[in-house]
């Protein structure tokens, strides 16, 4: 395929269990203040497990924006590529299980897998059912739009303000 997006910006989370769904709660938020360029495509990856895998062979990266669940802080922020990242992922499970982790192992499988970035954010709930973020969620979202578009400007990738914004 040689109409690969250079960049694949990846929300990910669900969105009826409060901060768990900071992934795309943050990819809504960043669109409505930034237009991207054609080479750059947005996508909110929910929690749609296996129909992800056909994004991989899309771009030559990806950035995913996701939650991580660890005995840190909420509202804390992490970096990681992919092999740092797989430290912290479970082992793949079933196909009635399937987990974002269950996706990459297979897109590594099959050779499909372009260089990625996660951006984590520690959350504050995940556990309780409710459509909006805690504040502290919300707070952090201007700190996750920073760490993106620096990710964005490494790749020589330059957004453009949305006129509301």
């Amino acid at each position: 395929m040689t109409d690969k997006k250079k960049l694949i910006i990846l929300g990910l989370g669900n969105i009826i269990t409060k901060d768990e769904g900071f992934g795309v709660h943050f990819l809504r938020w960043f669109l409505e203040r930034h237009r991207l360029p054609e080479e750059v495509e947005a996508v909110d990856g929910g929690t749609l497990g296996y129909v992800l895998l056909g994004l991989f062979d899309r771009c030559e990266r990806m950035i995913v924006i996701d939650t991580i669940k660890l005995p840190d802080p909420p509202g804390s922020i992490y970096r990681f590529t992919h092999e740092e990242m797989s430290t912290y992922l479970p082992p793949p499970t079933t196909a009635h299980e399937v987990s974002f982790s269950d996706v990459l192992c297979k897109a590594e499988m099959i050779g499909d897998l372009p260089e990625i970035v996660f951006l984590c954010i520690v959350p504050h709930q995940w556990r309780d059912m409710g459509l909006e973020m805690t504040e502290e969620m919300t707070g952090r979202l201007p700190v996750m739009e920073r760490l993106l578009l620096e990710e964005m400007d490494a790749l020589g990738i330059r957004t453009e303000p949305m006129r509301d914004a």
